[in-house]
């Protein structure tokens, strides 16, 4: 069985099967600040999505996070460190890409257990 939520023609935000959550690439909702300001929007978006879902950030097995400068690594990871569960951290890869638009710095996907 698999459950959708939020779901576009393009894509669900959140997809349920398998007793896993997959959680789309999410981007900030506001994005005039930095990296680690759109970093925290997306986190924010995370919990919620991962409730939505029914589970939360310490069931997270895998992120993969998409910089579109490799050079703002540590500012992401300053949101980052201070939303993750530091007895609980998933894997988790770091790449530098081109984004969407120029004014998204940074993405977000990550599977959780349900």
């Amino acid at each position: 069985m698999i459950t959708r939520h939020e779901v576009t023609g393009r894509l669900s935000k959140v997809l349920v099967a398998n007793g896993f959550a997959f959680l789309s690439g999410l981007t900030a909702k506001d994005r005039s600040g930095g990296v680690k300001e759109q970093t925290a929007d997306i986190l924010a978006q995370i919990d919620n999505y991962l409730a939505m879902a029914g589970t939360d950030k310490t069931r997270i097995v895998v992120g993969n996070i998409w910089l579109k400068d490799v050079g703002t690594f540590n500012e992401m990871n300053q949101a980052w460190e201070a939303w993750v569960d530091p007895k609980q951290p998933p894997a988790r890869a770091t790449v530098e890409s081109r984004l969407a638009a120029d004014d998204i710095l940074v993405e977000i996907q990550v599977q959780a257990l349900v």
